[in-house]
């Protein structure tokens, strides 16, 4: 199993450049299901959460093709084309499904195109329940009949789905998703109410109106789609990934060097960057499509978080915050609201000599002069990028074992971090 081994101690500098959003990316794939026409995704980035769905999506008759790396504005990514033309296997298996929970949202598009799915309970990171019924409820509001058979949802409709208003009883960024694609084939008008905000809504909304969907309203709480018969061909670039960004962001204030994210703009960071800045870094546009990262404080200032929707601060980026935190100068504190077991890192940053104090849902962290290096274990991806960062500052030799929870989301991490100076080797 790979393990990372990193030495810490060496301030970073450089460029990294930021990848396609992966949490834009599985939806925007699942969106080829809804026409038989091609859909192109410029831009997906290259993590094997990406592979885990491609393998879905083929398992379901989609032919793939992967057409090398596209270049536009200094960012490049892959490109991939999808054809649906023809699903021969309206049915998502356990073996696929059970290795990420993103896989649910393959459900609503096959009921709005075939009238018919059958889809596993999903798997992935164990960081909560993340249930599934806010999903089911929408595609019963938009006359689907549901049943749990052995494991397995199974969804039907009598000719085409029917537009409704839909109120999501708690904001959920992948039942936005998955209803506003399967009401793009609806009949009539769907409208959402307490939908998700999140960039990755309004990437998913501008791909669907490439396709040939009406789509109004997202990034807002109110979504509109007016239900059309039929979607075409489209090409879409997928928007640059904010997490991995704020990521990189943090890697430059905790370790005091200076980072340039190639692929962004100042916006991406919307819910972070306030936050970001009062700790002490400094994040200024240099051109169109780069952003400098760099910390102007001689110490790194304690701030307190809570963790909320879009334009919340978001909760991908809660255990790097953490990371960031356990070497600052005073007590913050770290207030998770979304899922209810997303501390997993704290005891792992213990280890590392963190003074972290967890109860219930919030986190008491009272900064530390350094960070002590240890044989450590990844939890799940965004736990694991948070041992990440705090090895990279701390005194000696770090060890993070189950490398595949940070393959899962970031692209050639260790590569990325090399190449600014980080002393990183892959363990076999």
């Amino acid at each position: 199993m790979k393990k990372l081994f990193i030495k810490g101690g060496k301030k970073l500098h450089g460029s990294v450049v930021i990848a396609g959003a992966k949490n834009a990316a599985l939806p925007l794939m699942v969106a080829s299901i809804l026409t038989d026409e091609k859909l192109t995704l410029l831009n997906v980035p290259h993590v094997s959460d990406i592979s885990t769905m491609a393998n879905l999506l083929a398992n379901l008759g989609i032919k793939i093709q992967l057409d090398g790396a596209h270049k536009e504005g200094g960012n490049q990514g892959r490109v991939m084309i999808f054809d649906a033309k023809e699903i021969s296997n309206p049915v998502a298996p356990y073996d696929l499904v059970c290795k990420m929970r993103a896989s649910i949202l393959i459900l609503g598009p096959l009921l709005a195109r075939f009238g018919k799915a059958k889809v596993s309970l999903p798997g992935g990171c164990a960081i909560g329940t993340r249930p599934v019924d806010l999903h089911l409820k929408a595609m019963e509001k938009l006359g689907a009949k549901i049943e749990l058979v052995s494991g397995y949802v199974e969804a039907s409709v009598d000719g085409r789905l029917k537009g409704a208003e839909i109120n999501f009883e708690k904001v959920s960024v992948g039942a936005t998703q998955s209803t506003m694609m399967a009401a793009s084939l609806a009949e009539g008008e769907t409208v959402l109410n307490n939908a998700a905000c999140e960039p990755e809504i309004v990437d998913l909304a501008k791909c669907l109106n490439a396709m040939g969907a009406k789509v109004t309203g997202a990034g807002t709480s109110r979504v509109v789609i007016q239900g059309v018969e039929k979607l075409h061909a489209a090409n879409h670039k997928i928007v640059a990934d904010r997490i991995e960004a704020g990521t990189y962001a943090i890697a430059a204030g905790i370790t005091g060097g200076c980072l340039n994210l190639i692929g962004v703009e100042l916006k991406l960071f919307g819910g972070f960057k306030e936050e970001l800045e009062k700790a002490g870094l400094k994040l200024t546009q240099i051109s169109e499509n780069e952003v400098e990262v760099k910390r102007v404080s001689e110490e790194i200032q304690a701030v307190s978080i809570s963790t909320h929707p879009f334009p919340g601060f978001p909760t991908d980026m809660q255990a790097q915050f953490m990371s960031l935190m356990t070497l600052s100068n005073g007590v913050s504190t770290i207030e998770e609201t979304i899922f209810e077991n997303r501390f997993m890192h704290v005891m792992e940053l213990v280890r590392m000599g963190a003074n972290i104090e967890s109860h219930g849902n919030i986190a008491i962290v009272k900064g530390v002069k350094k960070l002590t290096g240890a044989e450590v274990m990844a939890t799940d991806l965004r736990a694991s990028v948070s041992m990440v960062l705090a090895a990279l500052v701390a005194d000696g030799e770090t060890i993070i074992n189950r490398l595949y929870h940070l393959e899962r989301g970031y692209e050639r991490l260790a590569e990325k971090l090399v190449a600014c100076g980080a002393d990183i080797k892959i363990l076999y």
